[in-house]
């Protein structure tokens, strides 16, 4: 797959376009951190129910993935980039009758039709990082990428803080009237309607760009399949994209059961958790730019990740909630918020998932040539781990003693499984 003729020109135009969308898809991601424990509050969901506002929006992966790369190939990547568009600003405006009506089912299908424009765009949006460039040097160039996904992620729970928490911060665990739940949930209406706008317009936008076309030189049209087939006759593409799907289960466990955990230890800001997460991703995605691959690999930057994530999730397990000691060091000094050590160490898993996505795409594309878009659509698949990790904590946390608290050991296997990828699967070419 390489760019045509038209597009050999320069590769900052097109560069830019997508680190635009990356943003777009950062923001309309993450704002999940805080309208997971906002509706859990407002609908007086059990953490085993507000789970599922992230599972209805991951599984949409499962089903759409391969269907977002049938569509790219038939269409073009520009085309699908403003497609995948086209169906987020649907599930914004959707938003506004489940807020009306604040029937829960209505929330959960919204969310299912925003990770279906997701998914088409970020199937569509993924390739281009990962080939415009030297491969040694992909990983680099998609940190880039994740900082302005993972700043959106910093932003968007600040600027749903700032248009609706502010307002009732004060209602932290008190019994809401109707009339109480009501105004909590019109405060969702102009926010989700102003974004189905600007998403729209970008849309349109994307569609007129001059972003270049990536071409498919050799791909033979054998059916979805025929490619799918093949491409997991790739041992390294193959368990990419389990240690993908084991990924984004803690990244979004860490990133969004955040807020929802600090609202159980009564912290009035809670819709802000995420972006403490994601500004220690944003510091991760950093430190990889400034050395994969120039003092450190791709493989021995994933292997540090995932052992990073092992004992911070053994803190978190055995940690305290009356303990402020990490805060006292870290952030008083500075005028931060004291927070349990037990939150911050969820947020500074940030730090230690931020190099695994820039990580293992490039590795897990390595050798895959016609199959890319392909391959693509199936680590894009991965992202159905945000739908089973916190279902999986939220069931997990129901049935341990330590509630909430104890949901977060679903993560020691996910890292142990990173763990493998980075010590051997990426090197695996067969599988006999």
């Amino acid at each position: 797959m390489t760019l045509n003729s038209e597009s050999k020109r320069s590769s900052v135009i097109p560069m830019a376009i997508v680190a635009g969308l990356f943003f777009i898809l950062g923001f309309a991601t993450w704002l999940n951190g805080s309208l997971m424990p906002y509706l859990k509050q407002i609908l007086q969901l059990t953490p085993l129910q507000a789970s599922l506002i992230l599972f209805s929006f991951y599984i949409a992966v499962t089903f759409t993935a391969l269907p977002s790369a049938w569509v790219i190939r038939k269409v073009g990547y520009k085309t699908g980039m403003a497609m995948g568009m086209g169906i987020m600003m649907i599930a914004g405006l959707l938003f506004i009758p489940a807020a009306k009506t604040q029937i829960f089912a209505l929330f959960l299908f919204a969310q299912l039709v925003m990770g279906t424009g997701q998914t088409l765009l970020q199937t569509a949006v993924n390739p281009y990082v990962v080939r415009i460039g030297p491969e040694e040097s992909a990983a680099a160039r998609v940190s880039v990428m994740g900082i302005l996904n993972k700043g959106a992620g910093v932003i968007a729970p600040l600027v749903f803080t700032a248009l609706i928490l502010d307002s009732f911060k004060d209602r932290v665990g008190m019994e809401l009237t109707q009339a109480q739940i009501d105004e909590m949930a019109n405060g969702l209406v102009f926010p989700y309607l102003g974004m189905a706008i600007f998403i729209g317009v970008l849309a349109l936008l994307v569609k007129k760009s001059p972003l270049p076309e990536l071409e498919n030189e050799d791909e033979q049209e054998q059916g979805t399949k025929g490619h799918t087939r093949e491409a997991l006759s790739h041992p390294n593409l193959a368990l990419g994209v389990v240690a993908l799907f084991f990924y984004v289960a803690v990244e979004v466990i860490a990133g969004d059961t955040i807020g929802t955990f600090a609202l159980s230890l009564g912290v009035e800001n809670y819709g802000v958790m995420t972006s403490y997460t994601m500004i220690c991703m944003v510091i991760g995605y950093s430190l990889g730019i400034l050395t994969i691959p120039r003092f450190i690999s791709q493989p021995k930057a994933l292997m540090i990740s995932a052992i990073l994530g092992l004992l911070l999730t053994l803190g978190i397990l055995f940690g305290d909630n009356e303990s402020y000691a990490i805060a006292n060091a870290l952030l008083v000094p500075f005028g931060g918020a004291m927070l349990p050590d037990t939150l911050l160490m969820i947020a500074f898993l940030g730090l230690a998932n931020a190099i695994v996505w820039p990580a293992v795409w490039p590795l897990a594309l390595s050798g895959m040539g016609k199959l890319t878009s392909t391959g693509s659509a199936l680590l894009v698949m991965g992202i159905a781990g945000g739908a089973f990790g916190p279902l999986f904590w939220g069931l997990t946390s129901s049935a341990t003693s330590l509630g909430q608290q104890g949901g977060y050991m679903v993560m020691l296997p996910c890292y142990l499984f990173i763990l493998f990828y980075a010590v051997k699967g990426y090197k695996m070419r067969s599988w006999k």
